[in-house]
C-alpha cells in the first residue's frame, strides 16, 4: 500500500465482480473509500464485506445504472456519506448474443445501449455537475477493444463501446480546462463473469466474429485491468486525457 488514492472517494459501478470488484479492492487499498455500485445485491455484499473487514472503507449501493434515478442516487449517497466524489468509474456493462445488424432484434440493441451507453452520459453528466464547483475530478470509463474494433462482438455491443470511445473523448476535450481528466480501458478477453449475460446466440454472427480470434492472447485477469485503472485515476496520471488504453495483450496489435 502506497496510498495513491488517499482522501479520495471514487463510486465504481459493476463493483459486485469481476473488473469492479478488482478495482474497488485496489483503490480501497491505495486509501479510497469506495460506493459500489451493482444490480447483484448478493455479490456486491460478498465484495463489500471483504473490504470492509478491518475498516469500513466501502458502501455497498443496488442500482440498474440504466435507470437515471438510480444513478442519481448513487451519488446522492457518496454526498451524504463521504462528502463527495472525486472518482467515477463506468465499469458496468453487458454483452449482445453477437448478432450483426440483419438479425438483431430492437430489444436486444436498446438493452445494450441503456446499460453500456446511456448509463455512462448519466454518471458522467452527475460527476461534472460536482467536479466544475471544485475545478477537478477524474471519470474512468470501461470500454473495450470492441469499442475500437469491428469483430469482437455483435452490432449492439459494438456500437455501444464505440460510443463509449466517443463519451469519453468529447468530455475529456470539453473539460480539459475545467480541471477534469476522462479516459478510458479498452480491455481485450479478460477473465469475468461478462459471458453471463449472452443469451441465444446468433450462430452467424458467432463464427464471423471468431474468425479473429485465433489472434487473441491469453486470457487476462481483472486484476490486470485494476492496475491500470489505478494509473488512470491517480495523480501519477494528471497529464492523462483522452486516453483509450488498450489493455488487451497486444491482441489489436495484430
Amino acid at each position: 500500500m502506497t496510498d495513491r488514492l488517499a482522501g479520495k472517494v471514487a463510486i465504481i459501478t459493476g463493483a459486485g465482480s469481476g473488473m469492479g470488484a478488482a478495482m474497488a479492492k485496489r483503490f480501497t487499498e491505495e486509501g479510497a473509500k469506495v460506493i459500489a455500485v451493482d444490480l447483484n445485491m448478493d455479490r456486491l455484499h460478498g465484495v463489500v464485506d471483504e473490504l470492509n473487514q478491518s475498516e469500513t472503507v466501502a458502501t455497498a449501493v443496488q442500482a440498474d445504472v440504466s435507470n437515471l434515478s438510480d444513478v442519481q442516487n448513487f451519488f446522492q449517497v457518496a454526498d451524504t456519506t463521504y462528502g463527495g466524489v472525486d472518482i467515477v468509474v463506468n465499469n458496468a456493462g453487458i454483452m449482445d448474443n453477437m448478432a450483426p445488424a440483419g438479425d438483431v432484434t430492437d430489444d436486444m440493441f436498446h438493452r445494450v445501449m441503456a446499460i453500456n451507453t446511456d448509463s455512462v452520459l448519466y454518471a458522467t453528466r452527475e460527476a461534472v455537475k460536482r467536479f466544475l464547483p471544485k475545478h477537478q475530478g477524474v471519470i474512468l470509463n470501461t470500454a473495450s477493444v470492441g469499442g475500437t474494433n469491428g469483430a469482437r462482438a455483435g452490432v449492439a455491443y459494438t456500437a455501444s463501446k464505440h460510443a463509449v470511445v466517443g463519451i469519453t473523448k468529447n468530455t475529456a476535450y470539453m473539460y480539459e480546462k475545467e480541471g477534469i481528466r476522462t479516459n478510458a480501458i479498452a480491455p481485450g478477453s479478460i477473465n469475468t463473469n461478462i459471458a453471463d449475460s449472452m443469451k441465444n446466440i446468433d450462430k452467424y454472427g458467432y463464427e464471423r466474429q471468431a474468425a479473429g480470434m485465433g489472434t487473441a492472447p491469453e486470457i487476462g485477469s481483472a486484476q490486470q485491468i485494476a492496475e491500470v485503472a489505478l494509473f488512470l485515476v491517480s495523480d501519477e496520471a494528471s497529464y492523462v486525457n483522452g486516453a483509450i488504453m488498450p489493455v488487451d495483450g497486444g491482441w489489436t496489435a495484430y
